[in-house]
């Protein structure tokens, strides 16, 4: 798996998971889904990704490095 499907798998993930909690839990958990997209939002500008960080360190390579 390349290090680009790992991030948009899990932040597919991310998302489902904080709009079940708010769903199923507690309305505040909303503010996650607001981080996660800010987080989605800064990184196309930036081009850092604290997840891509962590899954690198996990061994995972961008598909341009294969």
């Amino acid at each position: 798996m390349s290090l680009e499907t790992a991030i948009i798998r899990f932040a597919g993930f991310m998302v489902l998971l904080s709009v079940a909690l708010t769903y199923w839990l507690h309305p505040n958990f909303i503010w996650f889904t607001v981080f996660i997209g800010a987080n989605l939002f800064q990184s196309s500008f930036t081009s850092f990704c604290p997840a891509a960080t962590i899954f690198k360190k996990f061994g995972l390579q961008s598909s341009a490095e294969k």
